[in-house]
């Protein structure tokens, strides 16, 4: 296999960890990086694009898909709307060379490992990372953006202590410096999962 051979690496870390700016650098400055497009049960918000941005679902047809089994991940958000990774958003584009990157929750990191049970493809190409970021640092990340009420920055506070708990179920670690130590750290992580991935 060539040095291109596709692999999936799926982050997670705490709201403040900046993993979706890593995946969006990803896929700026590599290429054969996609991001993963998922689900939702949630209206498009505008200039959002169906199958770009969301595969866009009514409830019924979010229900007739997780009947079906389509789906590897999925959960509620807020008690809300329903959100989900497609199978066939994975393992296509995996089949077709691509790789692929997504930033989901920790609970959603734990399916992705269930559902690599199932398809020897997923856990052939799959790198689990989590973003760790000690709490004053997300704190202070978090008052930073002003764009959140206390409140909130106090319940995301609580749920960023259980989520670093977790951190050493993944199979890479992002220890958080600065944006350009934490890309640079991603791309070493790519470069080994992609080097497994050539050795299976």
């Amino acid at each position: 296999m060539s040095d291109q051979s596709p692999v999936l690496l799926v982050l997670a870390g705490p709201a403040g960890s900046g993993k979706t700016t890593l995946c969006e650098r990803m896929v700026a400055e590599h290429p054969e990086f996609s991001r993963v497009v998922t689900a939702t049960t949630r209206d498009p918000r505008p200039g959002e694009v169906n199958g770009v941005h969301y595969h866009f679902l009514s409830p019924a047809e979010f229900d007739a898909k997780v009947a079906a089994g389509a789906f590897l991940e999925w959960a509620w958000v807020h008690q809300k709307n329903r959100y989900g990774t497609l199978a066939s958003a994975v393992l296509g584009p995996l089949a077709e060379g691509r790789s692929l990157i997504i930033n989901v929750d920790v609970q959603g990191v734990e399916n992705f490992r269930n559902a690599a049970r199932e398809h020897p493809a997923l856990a052939r190409h799959m790198g689990t990372v989590f973003i760790n970021v000690p709490i004053p640092v997300l704190r202070e990340r978090m008052a930073g953006r002003g764009t959140e009420a206390e409140a909130e920055v106090e319940r995301r506070m609580q749920t960023a202590e259980k989520e670093l708990l977790l951190a050493g179920d993944f199979d890479f670690v992002i220890e958080s410096a600065d944006r350009e130590a934490d890309f640079a750290a991603l791309e070493a992580i790519w470069r080994a999962v992609r080097s497994r991935v050539n050795a299976l």
